[in-house]
């Protein structure tokens, strides 16, 4: 019975192959989500080899960070917007939970990682969550979860206002767009906690800074940073 199951696993496989979510040719067995090619080839960062890498960078003299880190490179028309593509409008959230792992792997070899207590996604207005069915920086989170060993947390920091699409819009109105839009629920539960915010892309960093900026409002919290990717 089992080798029949198999044959027709196969079968169905021949007829509607899985393709692999960057470079979207067919996967082959054991493989999930990614091709063997794409999970070793795609462009890593190594920001976490790095303290003074050009996330870390972006945030000097805004608001102090204890790490800051992204998994990739983001290229439009590269395999990494194919794959951002299909996480943030396809449903596909097992994408987030892959590539959550695949980060949490490189940041436990740092120290300064390694001493997060909680981990915070930026949070999506109630209407766009509404839109989209789920939170795709909350997906990564948990991926990075099981890797850290630390909790997440996705009912404290809340987007209270619904802003504009940040497309197109240069850095300071960004910033001008995001400002007052976060708070905080249960500020004393993030009391002398190390805090990840995560997001799926980096651009400005607009929208980290102002989650950070609430944040660290709180007494004794330390705050690191993590995405996706970064985009030059």
């Amino acid at each position: 019975m089992k080798l029949q199951r198999g044959y027709l696993v196969d079968f169905v496989s021949l007829l509607f192959p899985e393709l692999c979510v960057a470079c979207k040719e067919s996967l082959v067995a054991n493989e999930h989500l990614l091709c063997l090619s794409c999970r070793y080839d795609l462009p890593f960062t190594n920001f976490h080899l790095q303290s003074d890498n050009i996330v870390a960078q972006q945030f000097w003299g805004k608001i102090p960070l204890e790490g800051a880190y992204a998994l990739y490179y983001f290229n439009k028309e590269g395999k990494i917007q194919n794959l951002m593509h299909q996480f943030k409008y396809k449903g596909m959230k097992r994408i987030g939970n892959l590539l959550g792992n695949i980060a949490g792997e490189q940041l436990i070899k740092n120290e300064i990682f390694k001493t997060v207590n909680l981990i915070i996604p930026v949070p999506l207005h109630k209407k766009r969550m509404i839109q989209r069915g789920y939170n795709q920086s909350a997906c990564f989170a948990e991926g990075l979860s099981k890797k850290l060993n630390a909790p997440v947390e996705v009912n404290n920091l809340v987007r209270a206002v619904a802003t504009e699409t940040q497309t197109h819009k240069s850095r300071f109105a960004r910033f001008e767009n995001m400002k007052e839009v976060f708070s905080t629920i249960n500020p004393e539960k993030l009391m002398n906690k190390h805090i990840l915010l995560v997001d799926d892309v980096i651009t400005t960093g607009s929208t980290l800074e102002a989650c950070g900026a609430q944040l660290l409002k709180i007494p004794g919290l330390k705050l690191s940073i993590a995405t996706i990717a970064y985009a030059e």
